[in-house]
């Protein structure tokens, strides 16, 4: 909502000012201009981009427009989510996890948040990531470094799109200067007709320097802004899953591994101790346990 108003903002001022100034807006439909500019920009995102890079430019360009992946409840949803395994882990006994960690969509926990089901990268890391636990196979340093690996490998492929946009931003006043020149080379090939038709012809070419400057400052380089920001959110998001799983795999009780995850949220939707008290203690459900055991620490810690 705020992106559509941002932009709709941005060519309400321009216009208006214009219109303000007795400026005549047919003179700025160019369809020309804006297939030069436009054709050119998407030229040079095939060229620049591999089709991988493409598809996730044009696929977090969208997503621009929608509102925020990540709020307060979204927040508390996860954690809850994560004290539910961490309780049933602990009460069961971490091999009891096996089957919901290897197929989540069949988990008595998973099932009850289907937004998580539905978000691939999270899933995969809460899974990965209690998997290596359940079978013992690392210890909780080596487990947080592993996290740490994870969270950069996908931040570095979220910033693609945006140093793709970035280009494009680039070579947008540069592109409405090669449509101005080119309006002026058929501007100088009527050098000898009418004053009106001189003046239009010009008019047309400073339409594309005018179309080149907007589109960068106004559309493409906010909207790659935007994307950057929701990357750093989703950054964030999954280093409040790695401080619970990490305080988790040291021994911290589920409440307290829990709180190391609050505390990583960042503080303008971060929920308060007595809200994610509260939620848990409602809304938690933890599976009964058939076969009590004892919480394992991996192999290399015992």
């Amino acid at each position: 909502m705020l992106v559509f108003l941002g932009i709709t903002l941005v060519f309400a001022a321009v216009l208006g000012g214009y219109l303000l100034e007795h400026g005549n807006p047919w003179v700025l439909l160019q369809p020309a201009e804006l297939l030069i500019i436009g054709g050119a920009a998407l030229g040079i995102v095939l060229v620049a981009n591999p089709a991988t890079i493409i598809r996730k430019t044009f696929r977090g360009a969208w997503n621009v427009w929608r509102a925020p992946k990540h709020s307060e409840h979204s927040y508390v949803r996860i954690l809850r989510l994560l004290y539910e395994l961490f309780t049933y882990g602990q009460r069961a006994g971490m091999g009891n996890l096996e089957a919901d960690v290897d197929d989540p969509k069949s988990s008595a926990i998973f099932s009850n948040y289907p937004e998580v089901l539905a978000d691939r990268a999270t899933i995969h890391f809460i899974c990965d990531s209690m998997r290596l636990l359940v079978i013992g196979a690392t210890s909780s340093h080596a487990l947080d470094h592993l996290m740490d690996l994870d969270i950069e490998v996908q931040r570095r492929g979220r910033h693609e799109p945006v140093l793709a946009l970035s280009s494009v931003a680039d070579s947008l006043p540069g592109l409405g200067i090669v449509a101005a020149v080119l309006g002026v080379v058929i501007t100088m090939q009527s050098i000898g007709g009418s004053p009106d038709t001189i003046g239009q012809k010009v008019a047309a070419a400073l339409v594309g320097t005018f179309l080149g400057i907007l589109l960068c400052y106004g559309v493409v380089g906010p909207i790659g802004a935007r994307l950057e920001h929701g990357n750093e959110a989703e950054n964030q998001f999954q280093q409040v899953l790695r401080a619970a799983i990490g305080a988790y795999s040291r021994g911290a009780p589920p409440i307290l591994a829990i709180e190391y995850g609050r505390r990583s949220i960042p503080i303008e939707v971060r929920p308060t101790f007595e809200e994610m008290d509260i939620n848990i203690r409602r809304e938690a459900k933890v599976p009964p346990v058939t076969s009590p055991g004892v919480f394992m620490r991996p192999a290399s810690e015992r």
